[in-house]
């Protein structure tokens, strides 16, 4: 597997799910818009949980929702994202490892992403821990294969929605499910990061 990119979008709706719930573990699915060979371009992420995260059958209704919704906006799954409830532990969970092995029966190039809890506030790194699948484990990815394009503008911009309160726009697959009028597909947060990113550098 070569390099990842991650969008801004992507990148923005993961921190502040993790920032969202900072006691929680939290999950996400990984998408892309981009049918192009090479690098996998993860252009949105969909928020799942927040709770409960090894409950099967949430995680499997999730995963069918956000399939069907993918084919028909001619996206497709490419990954999973977390963060563990202890902000120095960005290890995989078995959780983590069997959703992401799922993933990777559909996308051979699926990659798993870890939030490191412990470098959020950092200003000089993404912080991301990144594995790949390779001979049936997951293992470590070198670092430097983790492309975000003008990093100081999207770490400004993620930082403007927290501390504005903008944070609570997001609605993950729980949140939906205790109320059903919320829209996990989180159409109002999107056009909220779009308007902040497209006066900083263009369309990230």
């Amino acid at each position: 597997m070569g390099e990842v990119e991650l969008s801004c979008r992507a990148y923005v709706k993961m921190f502040l799910h993790a920032s969202l719930f900072p006691r929680c573990s939290i999950n996400g699915l990984l998408l892309s818009s981009s049918s192009a060979g090479g690098a996998v371009c993860v252009t949105d992420c969909v928020p799942l949980l927040h709770s409960h995260l090894p409950l099967a059958p949430i995680t499997q209704l999730a995963l069918t929702q956000v399939d069907v919704w993918c084919s028909q906006t001619k996206q497709r799954i490419v990954g999973y994202y977390q963060a563990n409830a202890c902000v120095t532990d960005s290890s995989p969970t078995p959780c983590a490892m069997k959703i992401a092995d799922k993933i990777s029966e559909q996308f051979d190039n699926a990659v798993l992403l870890m939030l490191d809890g412990s470098k959020m506030s950092s200003d000089r790194v993404p912080p991301i821990v990144m594995y790949e699948r390779k001979d049936s484990r997951w293992l470590l990815k070198d670092k430097h294969t983790i492309m975000l394009r003008q990093w100081d503008e999207i770490r400004s911009i993620a930082t403007q929605m927290l501390e504005s309160g903008d944070h609570s726009l997001l609605v993950d697959f729980d949140s939906h499910l205790d109320d059903i009028t919320k829209d996990w597909t989180n159409q109002k947060l999107n056009t909220k990061i779009a308007e902040l990113s497209s006066p900083a550098n263009g369309n990230i």
